[in-house]
């Protein structure tokens, strides 16, 4: 198939996924047709399709007033790009959460031992 003139989307988005979940790097990214800056905390599977929760930094250039933390389809995610960014893992995040169990692919961890 042939690439638009100008398309920097990368064929296979995973890759980037990861490496922002293990590296705790934002992501820029369009999503129905948004430009989002999203910090990736789990990749994971649900009815054979790979998704990401991810905490939402920016929406069209604009902070949230308050923290959002979002479902996003990995192929729904367009024109991604990992920036030098660093996160902090999001309160909202919930590891335990029944929808991750057996389908996790990867997820962040703490950075360091007990503070």
């Amino acid at each position: 198939m042939d690439t638009e003139k100008g398309a920097e989307t990368a064929p296979n988005p995973t890759p980037i996924v990861l490496e922002g979940i293990v590296r705790q790097k934002c992501m820029n990214a369009i999503y129905n047709r948004t430009r989002m800056v999203l910090a990736p905390h789990i990749l994971y599977t649900r009815g054979g399709s790979l998704y990401v929760d991810a905490q939402v930094v920016s929406r069209d250039f604009v902070i949230p007033r308050e923290e959002k933390f979002g479902t996003f389809k990995v192929d729904g995610l367009k024109s991604l790009a990992l920036t030098e960014r660093d996160f902090a893992i999001s309160r909202l995040y919930l590891p335990e959460s029944e929808k991750y169990a057996g389908t996790t692919l990867m997820a962040v961890e703490p950075q360091g031992a007990s503070a």
